[in-house]
């Protein structure tokens, strides 16, 4: 079977939609000889901040030498993306190759009632994950948690980063709701770590813990940080783990320090059931993580970010990093988002910030009319292009030598924007959380 075949079908699969459930995972992995319980596990969900603590846990696991695996999604470019090895993404023939094993051992994979996109996908990766002998593997639910299908495996730990109010057709409409199904990963005997939360979530996540017997660490109570900037980074634990880089911070943002803390946390509590990974593993993770579209720099004269977010939780994060990085310097921004989000929310902290608005769509049958982005912008100057590539070079004019283009709103334009500046097409983009 060729990668172009396995696209195909894959393709096909995303078309069914979100199926949420374990029932169809369990039996499907039952039938490829379990192979989700070959490897020591740390499970991360999440609303925003889980896809970037996965990148320093792993980066920092790697420089302890133990063999990865990462089980991330969406992607950017390429499917392959979201299934690495020792930090690398496997190749094309390898995915079909596991693709094509998925479909022969379990016969139904594919019918009507069969696999789901993410469902095939997150197969796929424990299987690869078995086969090549991880020491450990780091994986991100993709939506949820309670029902999504990473949450077949038994963590030696797991974190919940920042959450908000995003998929609440599928988690529900309060942060309690959101929060709870984000705690449906976490297992008896696995401690727990959490980014800072709203009071709402923490008790919920406090709850869970509790039922289950578990420790819950939380930031200024269990564990602590300090970083005025990214250069000063410094993480302190309940066990004496004490974490100080000798470099910045590898992925820009000042949101990026809790995420950098909350993957020490999340190390720091492996640890204590016996993961081979010291302070000076973690340090040197955290200053050489590599993670697209989070504040990314992708081009320069003038300088162009893509940044991944696609929610008002994550929007005023990022909202809160730019001052640092523009340094008085006009901002001009870029914008694309999918039809189901909220669209005044995503765009209230950072278009008072913006010179010039530049809306676009993506190549997506989910993305949202630019039209009406532009008028949920308040803003009679904002502008519409008809694609991606054409509101990017408007930006990029408008800023001239001296400003700032920054894309965001969602994965899918940071995919669009690094293919436009490598003129090239995005390989295999579907929906973002399937």
């Amino acid at each position: 079977m060729t990668f172009e075949e396995v696209k195909a079908a894959l393709f096909v699969r995303s078309s069914f939609g979100m199926k949420l459930g374990l029932e169809r995972m369990r039996e499907a992995l039952r039938l490829l000889g379990d192979p989700h319980r070959g490897y020591p596990v740390l499970h991360v969900a999440g609303t925003n901040g889980k896809g970037s603590t996965c990148a320093f846990a792993e980066a920092s696991l790697r420089a302890a030498g133990l063999r990865t695996g990462l089980y991330t999604s969406p992607h950017l470019l390429h499917f392959c993306e979201r299934v690495r090895i020792g930090g690398t993404a496997i190749p094309e023939e390898r995915a079909a190759g596991l693709f094509e094993e998925i479909v022969r051992r379990v016969p139904w994979a594919l019918d009507a009632e069969g696999l789901t996109f993410f469902e095939l996908a997150t197969a796929m990766a424990f299987l690869e994950f078995t086969r090549r002998e991880v020491d450990v593997a780091v994986v991100e639910v993709g939506l949820g948690g309670r029902l999504d299908a990473t949450n077949v495996v038994e963590p030696m730990a797991c974190a919940v980063s920042s959450l908000g109010l995003d998929h609440t057709q599928w988690l529900g409409p309060t942060l309690a709701d959101v929060a709870a199904e984000k705690a449906g990963i976490f297992k008896r005997g696995a401690p727990a770590v959490s980014a800072g939360q709203g009071r709402e979530a923490a008790a919920v996540l406090e709850r869970r813990a509790r039922d289950l017997g578990i420790p819950l660490w939380r930031p200024g109570r269990d564990y602590r940080f300090e970083s005025r900037t990214a250069r000063e980074f410094c993480y302190q634990g309940p066990s004496g783990f004490c974490v100080r880089p000798a470099g910045p911070l590898a992925l820009a943002g000042a949101y990026q320090r809790a995420n950098a803390a909350l993957s020490c946390a999340l190390l720091e509590a492996a640890v204590s059931r016996g993961l081979r990974v010291d302070a000076g593993h973690v340090a040197d993770g955290l200053v050489h993580a590599r993670w697209h579209a989070r504040l990314e720099t992708v081009a320069r004269d003038p300088l162009v970010l893509v940044d991944g977010a696609h929610n008002g939780h994550a929007t005023r994060a990022l909202a809160r990093s730019l001052p640092e990085i523009l340094r008085g310097r006009a901002l001009h921004l870029v914008v694309a988002a999918m039809e189901d989000k909220d669209h005044a929310a995503l765009l209230a902290p950072i278009v008072p910030l913006a010179r010039t608005l530049h809306f676009c769509a993506v190549s997506s049958p989910r993305a949202a009319d630019p039209h009406a982005l532009a008028a949920a912008s308040g803003r009679p100057d904002a502008t519409v292009h008809p694609s991606t590539a054409a509101a990017l070079e408007a930006g990029r004019v408008a800023a001239g030598t001296d400003g700032v283009v920054l894309c965001c709103g969602s994965l899918y334009l940071a995919g669009e924007v690094a293919a436009a500046l490598a003129k090239r097409a995005p390989a295999f983009m579907p929906s973002e959380r399937l």
